[in-house]
């Protein structure tokens, strides 16, 4: 991404950053690019996140302000306690998970401080008090990433004036080529003759790589390998269903990885068969690096995506069409071919970093200004 210029004035108090999750995924990738941005712009900011999360060790590792907080549970008071101290002096907190959201709000209200909640997940937040605390009475503004999250956002009580949609970006740095196509197939032990479906998700019952798993062995086609990157809670059960398949050398489990451009480079289709989904910062990814793919027709990849023009979409949770449509993009390379070419064009359609900094940069400036 390149740097804009820095803001014109001294940015009044440190953007205070929240999350919630020790893992790393879609959402802390989105949340690393919006870092880099307003640094870029001379926003200071603080980047508050669980102990010995990877968030903190990226955060440190890249040179931002890093407090290690526990926010273990939704009654955690004590750190409630002192991150209401941090956010005094603080421009605005910005609340980036759902649990960050309940105790981040509890913190900036002891402080004064004014918060910002995005909302991932497409998902509606439950009516009542907790819900009218956050997103009512404390947040002066609620990012979606999607029109799908905006929907479950005003179905949960929240005001439509009161969200802003700002679809996720994609982070160019996570395309970088280090090795390339050949060097990543080598690597990985596939030929060059196979067709190598690529994965790249946490290994949780959302993301539904069980359901890519039946597919990939309802069409017991040798010539097809499927590699998945990731890790999550499901790994385990999910080597227990490809034995229960005898899906054999036919599926490698990566475990997370970090050279994303490289993958992708390396294969010859994308799928994320996920059940539900915000907006699928992976399938960005790889229309981003002009790569076709294979959705679920859910939640925000519905809106990312128009089936035929970038890809193909199926419905969730339905091995057989899942693999229906894996079938026909090996099949038809030409189709392929259209698919990739059009990913990039995508990405220009509002889903660029620069784009993504400065509309959040536009909310903040209209917190800071009242």
């Amino acid at each position: 991404m390149t740097p804009a210029p820095a803001t014109a004035a001294p940015w009044p108090g440190p953007v205070v950053h929240v999350n919630t999750e020790r893992g790393f995924s879609g959402g802390e990738v989105q949340v690393f690019l919006l870092l880099e941005g307003l640094r870029a712009r001379g926003v200071p900011q603080l980047l508050v996140v669980p102990p010995g999360s990877e968030s903190a060790r990226i955060g440190r590792e890249r040179g931002f302000d890093v407090l290690e907080l526990g926010l273990r549970h939704p009654f955690d008071l004590p750190s409630v306690m002192r991150l209401s101290r941090r956010l005094r002096g603080a421009s605005l907190a910005h609340l980036h998970t759902g649990r960050a959201a309940w105790l981040g709000s509890l913190a900036a209200r002891l402080a004064g401080c004014p918060t910002v909640i995005t909302r991932r997940m497409e998902r509606r937040v439950r009516r009542g008090l907790r819900t009218r605390f956050c997103y009512v009475s404390t947040a002066r503004a609620v990012i979606a990433i999607a029109p799908a999250v905006v929907r479950c956002l005003v179905d949960g009580g929240v005001p439509a004036a009161r969200i802003v949609t700002i679809p996720d970006a994609l982070d160019p740095q996570r395309l970088v080529l280090v090795r390339g196509r050949a060097a990543m197939r080598a690597e990985l032990g596939v030929p060059a003759d196979r067709f190598l479906v690529l994965a790249v998700a946490q290994l949780m019952h959302r993301k539904g790589i069980d359901v890519l798993l039946r597919a990939v062995a309802q069409l017991r086609d040798p010539r097809l390998v499927c590699a998945v990157a990731g890790d999550g809670p499901e790994r385990s059960a999910l080597g227990a269903l490809a034995t229960e398949l005898s899906l054999g050398d036919a599926v490698r489990f990566l475990g997370r990885r970090v050279d994303i451009g490289d993958l992708l480079a390396a294969c010859d289709l994308f799928v994320l068969p996920s059940r539900a989904e915000g907006l699928g910062v992976a399938a960005l990814e790889a229309l981003g690096a002009a790569r076709p793919v294979v959705a679920s027709r859910v939640g925000g990849l519905a809106e990312l995506m128009a089936d035929g023009a970038h890809g193909l979409l199926v419905p969730p949770d339905d091995p057989a069409a899942l693999g229906q449509a894996i079938g026909r993009m090996r099949d038809e390379p030409d189709m392929r071919e259209r698919f990739a070419a059009g990913g990039p064009a995508r990405v220009d359609q509002g889903f660029r970093s620069d784009q993504y900094v400065d509309r959040h940069l536009d909310v903040y400036r209209s917190i800071v200004a009242r």
